[in-house]
C-alpha cells in the first residue's frame, strides 16, 4: 500500500510510496533488460523511501503523545495540501519532465527535514513543529509523487515496463518494513530530531542519484505536449480518469480502500499501541509485518505474474485485509497483533498488484503523471476525511472499535467489487490509446 513519501504513506503518514499505496503494476513474465538506469534511480529511490518512512513513524509516535486529535491532525496536515495541489504537480511534471521536478522536491525536502530536527531540539512546544513540517511535506508530495510515478516509463521501454514496476513495489514494500523499526530505534536513540536527520541523509543520496541519471531523465517523452495552464491541463487529467470505465471503477474502489485501510498503520496502530502499553519498537513492528506481508505478495506477482483476472484478486485481497484489521482489533498481545499485520498486508498486496495495472493499461501515454496524480489523489482525499474522524472518535471510544468498522467497510467493498462487471470481467492488457482532448493549444 501507500510512495510517504512518505511514500508511500505510506503506508506512510497516509502517504501512498511513490504512487502505489494502494495501487502497484505487477509482474507479466516478460525478461526484456530493464536499462541500468533504472535501477540506479530505483535503489536510490528505495533508500530515500525507508529514511521517509523513518522519519513518518517517529512523527506519527511523536504526534500520538500529544493525544488523539492531535495525532490525527498531523497526517491531516500532510494530506491537505497534498489534495489541492496534486492535479497541478501532475501536470507539471508532463510539461517540463520528470527530474527537474524532482531534484526541486529533494532539495526542498532537505530544508524540511533540517529545520523539523533543530526545531525538536529547542524547549519549545513540539506541537507547532510537527504541523508545520507536515505541511510542508505535503506541499512537496504534491510535486514529487506524480513525477516519481510517472519515471519508470520515461526510464523503461514499454516491453520491460511491467518487471521495472515490479520491483518498485518491492523496494517501495521493503521500506514499509525497514522503516518503522528503524524509526522506533531512532527514537530511542536520538529522538524525532535523529529521524529527521537521518532522512536528510538519504535525500541527499538521492539527490547524487538524480543527478548521475540526469542524461536518461532529464527530459520527457511527452515534454511539450501539455499547453496552457497548469491547472487546466491538469482538470484534463481528471476528465481522462473519469471517462474510461476501467479507471472510474478502480479508482472509485481504490479510494474506499484508501479511506479505510492506510490509516490502520499511520494512525489507529499507534494510538492502539499507546492504549495498551507497546513500546516504540513493538509498534514499528506491527506495522513492518503489514509491508512484510505485502512484500510477499509482490514477489510472487514479481515470479509468477498477475492473474488473469486481476479484478476478482483484488477484491478478496480487500476481503482478506479486512479480516486482518479484525484480528488486530482482537488481539492484545504483540505476537498476534504482528501476525494479524500480516494478514492486512497480504490482503493489501493482492488489492495493490492487480488494480494497478488495470489504471496503467488504460491511461493514454500523454496523460501519465496526471493520471498518477489522480491516483494519489482518491487515495489522499479519503484519508483526509477518515483519519480526522478516526481521531474523534478514538478520543471517546477504544481504537478497537474503529479498528471493526474498518474491518466491516473494507469487507462490504470487497464483496461489492466482486459483483461490479467492469471489475470482474476486467483484464489487465493494455488498451488502445483513446484520443484525448488538448487543454489548449
Amino acid at each position: 500500500m501507500p510512495e510517504s513519501r512518505r511514500p508511500e504513506s505510506r503506508i506512510d503518514s497516509g502517504r501512498p510510496v511513490d504512487g502505489a499505496g494502494v495501487g502497484g503494476v505487477a509482474a507479466s513474465g516478460d525478461r526484456t533488460k530493464v536499462p541500468g538506469a533504472y535501477w540506479v534511480w530505483l535503489g536510490g529511490t528505495a533508500l530515500s523511501l525507508v529514511g521517509v518512512q523513518a522519519m513518518a513513524f517517529a512523527m506519527a509516535w511523536a504526534a500520538a503523545g500529544q493525544g488523539a486529535r492531535f495525532a490525527a491532525l498531523v497526517p491531516t496536515a500532510i494530506v491537505l495540501p497534498r489534495v489541492l495541489l496534486l492535479v497541478v504537480g501532475g501536470a507539471v511534471a508532463d510539461r517540463f519532465g520528470a527530474w527537474p521536478v524532482l531534484l526541486v522536491s529533494d532539495a526542498a525536502m532537505i530544508v524540511i527535514t533540517v529545520a523539523l530536527a533543530v526545531a525538536v531540539w529547542s524547549p519549545l512546544d513540539p506541537r507547532l513543529p510537527l504541523l508545520l513540517a507536515a505541511l510542508a511535506i505535503g506541499t512537496v508530495d504534491a510535486f514529487q509523487l506524480p513525477s516519481s510515478g510517472s519515471m519508470p516509463r520515461r526510464l523503461v521501454p514499454p516491453e520491460a515496463l511491467a518487471r521495472a514496476m515490479s520491483a518498485r513495489q518491492l523496494a517501495g514494500q521493503f521500506a514499509l518494513f525497514a522503516g518503522p523499526p528503524l524509526g522506533g530505534l531512532m527514537l530511542g536513540l536520538a529522538g524525532l530530531a535523529g529521524a529527521a536527520l537521518s532522512n536528510t541523509a538519504t535525500v541527499l543520496v538521492m539527490l547524487a542519484v538524480l543527478l548521475a541519471i540526469r542524461p536518461t531523465a532529464g527530459s520527457s517523452p511527452d515534454a511539450g505536449r501539455v499547453s496552457g495552464p497548469p491547472v487546466s491541463a491538469a482538470l484534463d487529467g481528471l476528465r481522462v480518469a473519469w471517462s474510461v470505465p476501467v479507471l472510474r471503477v478502480a479508482l472509485s474502489v481504490t479510494a474506499v480502500a484508501a479511506g479505510f485501510l492506510l490509516p490502520v498503520g499511520t494512525l489507529l496502530v499507534p494510538l492502539l499501541a499507546r492504549q495498551r502499553d507497546w513500546s516504540p519498537s513493538a509498534t514499528g513492528a506491527v506495522v513492518a509485518a503489514m509491508a512484510l506481508g505485502t512484500a510477499a505478495v509482490a514477489v510472487v506477482v514479481l515470479l509468477r505474474g498477475a492473474s488473469r483476472r486481476p479484478g476478482v484478486v483484488a477484491a478478496v485481497g480487500l476481503l482478506v485485509a479486512a479480516g486482518g484489521v479484525a484480528g488486530l482489533a482482537a488481539g492484545r498481545a504483540q505476537l498476534p497483533a504482528v501476525l494479524a499485520g500480516v494478514v492486512v498486508g497480504v490482503g493489501s498486496g493482492c488489492f495493490a498488484t492487480h488494480v494497478g495495472p488495470l489504471v496503467l493499461a488504460a491511461t493514454p501515454l500523454t496523460h501519465l503523471a496526471r493520471v498518477q496524480a489522480v491516483l494519489v489523489l482518491v487515495q489522499s482525499l479519503p484519508v483526509l476525511l477518515t483519519t480526522n474522524a478516526f481521531g474523534l472518535v478514538a478520543e471517546v471510544a477504544h481504537v478497537a472499535v474503529v479498528l471493526h468498522g474498518c474491518a466491516g467497510v473494507l469487507a462490504a467493498t470487497g464483496l461489492a467489487a466482486l459483483a461490479v462487471p467492469a471489475l470482474h470481467r476486467s483484464r489487465t492488457e493494455a488498451a488502445p490509446q483513446l484520443p484525448v482532448a488538448r487543454t489548449s493549444d
